[in-house]
């Protein structure tokens, strides 16, 4: 079994930055992708950026300039730095982990961005 833990998230002012961190443990596989999405209340479950093991990367345009997703394949380790957060920043963030025919969530961090 693969357990993906997150940490890093909390409470920051509009403009601040915070920085996520997932490290997974178990069961240990080669992931093709690793990512973090989020939700806010009473939203779905929406994609943030995800990476690739060859390190190509793609974003939300709604975060692309502000954040950076990166990779550490040897320690299946995934994180984001988040800059100029914004209130509608605020939502719970889930690492996500993936192969072929089988996917990973963490439990999720809360972001909080307070204006």
């Amino acid at each position: 079994q693969v357990q993906l833990v997150e940490s890093g998230g909390g409470l920051v002012q509009a403009g601040g930055s915070l920085r996520l961190s997932c490290a997974a443990s178990g069961r240990i596989f080669s992931f093709n992708v690793m990512g973090w999405y989020r939700q806010a209340p009473g939203k779905q479950r929406e994609l943030v950026a995800i990476i690739t093991s060859g390190g190509d990367t793609n974003y939300a345009d709604s975060v692309k300039g502000r954040f950076t997703i990166s990779r550490d394949s040897a320690k299946n380790a995934v994180a984001l730095e988040m800059s100029s957060l914004k209130p509608e920043d605020t939502a719970v963030y889930y690492c996500n982990a993936q192969r072929p025919g089988l996917g990973y969530w963490g439990q999720g961090t809360q972001v909080t961005v307070s204006s």
